[in-house]
């Protein structure tokens, strides 16, 4: 069975995007040969990616028109993806599904059928429906090294509190740094 991942890049004052849909300039911080590797080995791990509705329309219209290809660009068009939605009713990105309904549900289905890991990108929306849940089994960042002041937050306020504990930290040469953070076994 695989793990369900949460990864993103956010800001350290927690913003995965700015003030403006899609602003997403605070990747450029942080991006770079080491976070390029990083982001490879990931995809080779991934049974399949998962998105919310609003980040899958935003990946699907960047990585479907990439003309430049390469090992990330090849993974993203290829890998399963699911779209959690209630209102799409078409999914033309290649080999994307739609999940409506009961999300956590089918996300356990998946999961249990899965080999390798699935991958949550973005979906900060989908994220405050599944952290409440206990289905995410591990949480990675991208911390860029500045403050963004404003933005969209990537975890919402909840009344829902998560323990976790520090898995492994990777130091990027431009100031950014990768968390990789597990549920916090009960002592």
């Amino acid at each position: 069975m695989g793990k369900l991942i949460v990864w993103n890049i956010a800001s350290l004052d927690g913003y995965f995007e700015g003030p403006e849909p899609w602003d997403l300039s605070l990747h450029e911080t942080i991006w770079g040969d080491e976070l390029s590797e990083f982001s490879q080995t990931q995809l080779a791990d991934t049974e399949a990616l998962v998105f919310g509705r609003r980040t899958y329309e935003g990946m699907a219209s960047y990585w479907a028109n990439e003309t430049e290809t390469g090992p990330i660009t090849d993974a993203m068009n290829a890998l399963p993806k699911y779209v959690v939605s209630n209102t799409l009713t078409a999914a033309d990105w290649n080999n994307t599904k739609i999940i409506g309904g009961d999300v956590i549900e089918a996300l356990r289905d998946i999961k249990a059928a899965s080999e390798r890991n699935l991958y949550v990108f973005g979906s900060a929306e989908l994220l405050a429906t599944l952290l409440p849940a206990g289905i995410v089994d591990e949480y990675r960042l991208g911390l860029a090294p500045l403050l963004l002041g404003r933005g969209n937050l990537l975890f919402k306020p909840s009344d829902t509190r998560i323990d976790l504990e520090l898995l492994k930290t990777q130091p990027l040469k431009n100031g950014g740094i990768v968390l990789s953070y597990g549920l916090k076994t009960p002592s």
